[in-house]
């Protein structure tokens, strides 16, 4: 499965999102540190979702990254929009 195909599935899963938007940044970062070269290590998420909206900020962060698991060894880098 694609890392953007794996994040949407896992998002959805975990927070059922009002909004989901996920923008493979990657190209943007060819030949600079952390580009593995697959095309898919660098992400942009934009996420709404009610359980996020009341948690502090750090803690939506910590929450997204739980949610995503082991897909963050496979991702250099990702920008998140949370609300």
């Amino acid at each position: 499965m694609a890392v953007k195909d794996d994040i949407e599935v896992r998002l959805q899963a975990a927070f059922n999102p009002t909004r989901l938007e996920i923008i493979n940044e990657s190209h943007q970062h060819a030949g600079h540190s952390g580009d593995d070269g697959s095309g898919e290590s660098h992400f942009r998420i934009v996420i709404r979702a009610g359980v996020l909206a009341d948690m502090a900020r750090v803690a939506r962060h910590r929450a997204v990254q739980q949610a995503l698991g082991d897909l963050n060894q496979r991702i250099h880098a990702i920008a998140l929009d949370i609300g």
